[in-house]
This record gives C-alpha cells, sequence and structure tokens, in this order.
C-alpha cells in the first residue's frame, strides 16, 4: 500500500514539473525602457559612468524581448556588444538608417528567431523620414519585428515606439496611426505594443490606444502589479506620484501575469531618466 501510495505521489509530482514547463516555455519577459539618449549636458549621469550599471539592469532581470527608446546607434551598439545573448532590431529616426535616436527592439536569439521586420514614422507620409503633424523638433518612428518563439512555435509581432514629447495633436494622430498600421502589418496575429507615449492612462492619445477593443494595457491584467513608482523618474528629481507613461499593450494573444517597474539604482543614481516597465506575459 504504502509503495503505491509513493508511486502515485511521483506520478503528480512528475506531472505538476511538466504542467509548469510547459507554461514557463510560453512565457515572454517584455520590457520598455526608455534608456535616455547620450546627452553630454546630463552632468552626473553621463552615458559612459551609467551604461554598465544599465546592462547590468537588463542582464539580471533577464529580458527576453524589450523595447527601447531614445538609444543612439553607439548606445544600442555598446549594449548589443555587452549583451551578446541578444539580436537587435531598428533604424535612426532622422534618415531610417543610423542617423538619430532609435526604436529598437532586442530579442533573445536562442528565444526567438526574426521573420520579418521594418519601420514606418508617426507622420502623415509615414512611409519616408517625417516629422508629424504639430511636433516642432523631432522625426518619430516606431519599429516593428515579426518574431517566432521557438519553444512553442507560436508568432506574434512586437511594436515600439516614442511618441513627440510636445506636439498633442503628433501624439493623438500617432495612436491612430500605430493603431492602423499594426492592423495592416499584424492583421489577426498575436500582438505587442510598448513605448513612451508621453502621456499617461488618462491622456487621450492612451485612451485612443485602450478604446479601440483589440489592445489593452498589459497591466490591467494584473491584480497586484508593482506599481511603485513614477516611470519617469527625471535623474531623481521625479519621484513623488504613481504616473506611468512608458506602457506594454497587448491583444487576446496574452495574458500578463505579472507588471511592475523596475526601480534599480546605484549608489544613490539612476541608469536612466525613466524606469524600465516590466511584463511577464504569458500566450493563450
Amino acid at each position: 500500500m504504502k509503495k503505491r501510495l509513493l508511486q502515485v505521489l511521483l506520478s503528480l509530482l512528475f506531472l505538476g514539473s511538466s504542467g509548469l514547463s510547459s507554461v514557463s516555455a510560453q512565457t515572454i519577459r517584455m520590457a520598455s525602457y526608455n534608456i535616455r539618449y547620450d546627452n553630454p549636458g546630463d552632468s552626473g549621469n553621463l552615458w559612459k559612468d551609467r551604461s554598465p550599471y544599465l546592462v547590468a539592469l537588463v542582464r539580471y532581470h533577464d529580458f527576453d524581448l524589450f523595447g527601447t527608446q531614445e538609444g543612439l546607434e553607439h548606445q544600442l551598439q555598446l549594449m548589443q556588444d555587452s549583451l551578446r545573448d541578444y539580436d537587435r532590431f531598428g533604424a535612426g529616426r532622422d534618415d531610417g538608417r543610423q542617423a538619430g535616436e532609435h526604436s529598437a527592439i532586442f530579442y533573445k536569439r536562442s528565444v526567438f528567431e526574426l521573420l520579418r521586420s521594418g519601420n514606418f514614422w508617426l507622420s502623415a507620409t509615414p512611409d519616408t523620414p517625417s516629422m508629424g503633424w504639430d511636433a516642432k523638433c523631432c522625426k518619430r518612428i516606431c519599429s516593428w519585428v515579426e518574431l517566432r518563439h521557438r519553444k512553442s512555435g507560436k508568432r506574434f509581432f512586437c511594436f515600439n515606439a516614442h511618441f513627440d514629447h510636445e506636439g498633442v495633436v503628433a501624439r493623438e494622430e500617432s495612436s491612430k496611426l500605430i493603431l492602423q498600421r499594426i492592423r495592416s502589418i499584424a492583421g489577426d496575429a498575436a500582438v505587442i505594443f510598448c513605448g513612451d507615449l508621453n502621456g499617461s492612462r488618462s491622456s487621450g492619445w492612451y485612451q485612443t490606444v485602450i478604446r479601440s477593443g483589440w489592445l489593452r494595457d498589459s497591466y490591467s491584467d494584473v491584480q497586484f502589479p508593482y506599481a511603485n513608482n513614477t516611470s519617469f523618474n527625471g535623474w531623481g528629481r521625479a519621484l513623488k506620484g504613481n504616473e506611468v507613461i512608458d506602457h506594454i499593450f497587448v491583444n487576446n494573444a496574452f495574458r500578463a501575469v505579472q507588471w511592475g517597474i523596475l526601480t534599480d539604482t546605484y549608489f544613490g543614481k539612476f541608469p536612466s531618466d525613466h524606469f524600465p516597465v516590466l511584463a511577464l506575459l504569458q500566450f493563450r
């Protein structure tokens, strides 16, 4: 009798561990991270000083996939040289090649296979490098990839963007354009859309995404989100409050089981003027 009971318990343990492995095989650690461009005016927070800690943060939290905003080519190359498990895709917003800030996407090559990729600009002429609507200073770009998740075989799209910080019309129209482009590029496929929207959950452009009826904030899936701070820290000058301007949206192909703002620091300093936002996503 005791022997039979032991066999049953071992069988249950095996089935339980297999089930956990199956869940793990279909889980993605997804992040959105504005890494702050290499600004020589950031006295006390220069890229050369903070970059090792930013790289260490990514490595420690073990992102499978993450969208970056503001990174210049040399910053992104340094990250890729240091994070050798990752490949990346993206283009400079100024010329569609390397000039200017990127909305680059990093992905672990052991976890994903790149199938397709592309870029478009947040403007009325999205297929050419251009400034959008009432934007005053900058061209804005959205980069995207289609990936195959190697363990599950499932395919999905990831879109990453950085909305304008001045033009209200530009931000409103950027949400509309991105929804249109996601539909035309991805169709009914699984979708993640991440980025710095320069707007909180109360902003009109955030609401445009939510009211689409087919993309939702991954934050809303999670019963106990780690909502411990604002996502923009301003090098420590903007720590009060809970406004989030960095977002991870998904369609019904995914379910978020964790969501959090990662407030890592080093010696009281910050790797960027934004905190990364992390969502643990499961395929449905």
